[in-house]
């Protein structure tokens, strides 16, 4: 006899059962509410795509050694998507002419990397992505990154659960070319900053002194000798002070921040956990303006950034703010003193539903006790019998499950109880 199939899921994925998909749920609805406020829209698109729309952009690593890349029967390279920019950049090329800027627009498509597993990483996760196209003035840069402070108190977080590290590409290059690093050798220099931190000191600079004998670092911490530098450097300190004067106070400089992709232009920033339980970033983004132009056509300046599931969750947990289920489970289960009820109360949660409830039907013959004992296992919180007398009376005894409490009232106010949650 064949051995059974593993029941376990692929390494680094996750399976969502109903309740861990609610508390998912729940928490992108905070997300959605909170940016269509900001007037932002929802768009989405294939995870598919052509390989060469990441080979062109994306970091080297994430190509090289984290992308799941196959030849399709047509013999076409694909890419299950690794992150979400460049479809951003492919859609918005193609519309260019048809739709008016700017567009503020957000997704929250799964990705897929494949890396080694840990804590805040799997080889798939949903990530929020928010992008502001069309608007190159410091005012988009602003709005983004007020925008990522505020998505986090819409969850509850206070300024001093997080901090906001913010660099410049454009410094950074800056001070590269005044070190007299050629093009290919900024962008290697610029990889291996991505990668300090995981190094310890003696590691980078040995790295440092292979690509270059002056320290870009050092260059952006006394620009005076470097007008470039020193202009870059004005520019993204005043970003700082205006964010803090519009109220986002946790904003700090930090020359060492890269990000990883190579399609950053300008500003970048990362948002870190301030908590020693949770001390990571929890997601960044950055200024992207020419990444539409690799399709044609005139540049378009962008800014956004993206937040995965999982590092989110993980800050949520940390802070005690992770939301409440809400509205994506069952108020109530409806049950039935014999399978000849059934069809009774089928019509009657039919109208439940159409006044907005969210109810469960029995449709077992078990006995009320064991139905009651399943409503809560299920952590449905209210329990209604519903047979003949119910019918014929127009009345009901409502349980709520919690507490034991039992009461009675008419079928015109039990929607109302649904609603208030009482």
């Amino acid at each position: 006899m064949a051995e059974p199939l593993s029941t376990d899921p692929y390494k680094g994925v996750r399976d969502f059962y109903p309740r861990d998909w609610a508390r998912m749920q729940s928490i992108f609805a905070t997300v959605r509410e909170a940016l269509t406020r900001w007037g932002y829209e929802e768009y989405n698109a294939s995870p598919l795509e052509r390989a060469e729309l990441y080979e062109a952009k994306t970091s080297e690593e994430i190509v090289n050694e984290q992308t799941y890349t196959f030849t399709d029967r047509g013999s076409r390279n694909v890419t299950l998507r690794p992150e979400m920019t460049p479809t951003l950049a492919r859609m918005v090329a193609a519309k260019r002419r048809e739709l008016p800027l700017p567009y503020r627009w957000f997704s929250i498509p799964n990705v897929f990397r494949y890396e080694r597993p840990q804590k805040g990483r799997l080889r798939e996760h949903y990530q929020l992505n928010v992008d502001l196209v069309g608007v190159a003035s410091i005012e988009a840069d602003i709005e983004i990154i007020a925008l990522a402070a505020g998505l986090l108190r819409a969850f509850g977080a206070k300024e001093s659960d997080f901090s906001i590290r913010i660099n410049s590409r454009a410094l950074l290059t800056a001070a590269c070319v005044a070190a007299g690093l050629s093009s290919e050798k900024v962008r290697e220099y610029l990889r291996l900053l991505d990668k300090k931190a995981k190094l310890s000191s003696d590691e980078f600079s040995s790295a440092q002194s292979v690509i270059t004998a002056k320290d870009p670092l050092a260059i952006i911490a006394d620009a005076g000798s470097a007008p470039e530098v020193a202009r870059e450097k004005r520019a993204l300190l005043d970003t700082i002070d205006m964010l803090k004067a519009r109220g986002v106070i946790n904003a700090v400089f930090d020359p060492t921040l890269t990000r990883g992709f190579d399609y950053y232009t300008g500003i970048v920033f990362e948002v870190f956990d301030t908590d020693p339980a949770n001390a990571r970033s929890i997601f960044g983004g950055g200024r992207f303006d020419k990444l539409v132009a690799l399709f044609g056509g005139d540049p378009i300046p962008a800014i956004g950034f993206g937040m995965g599931d999982v590092t989110l969750a993980d800050f949520l947990e940390t802070h005690h703010l992770l939301p409440p289920e809400g509205s994506h489970t069952p108020q109530l289960y409806l049950g039935t003193p014999a399978i000849s009820d059934i069809p009774a109360a089928q019509a009657f949660a039919e109208n439940l539903r159409k006044e907005g409830g969210r109810v469960f039907v029995n449709l077992t013959d078990r006995s009320l006790g064991d139905q009651v004992r399943d409503a809560v296992k299920r952590a449905i919180p209210f329990f209604i019998a519903y047979g003949a007398d119910e019918v014929a009376n127009q009345s009901v005894r409502m349980k709520i499950l919690a507490t034991g409490e039992e009461t009675g009232l008419p079928l015109s106010e039990l929607i109302v109880r649904l609603r208030t949650g009482s």
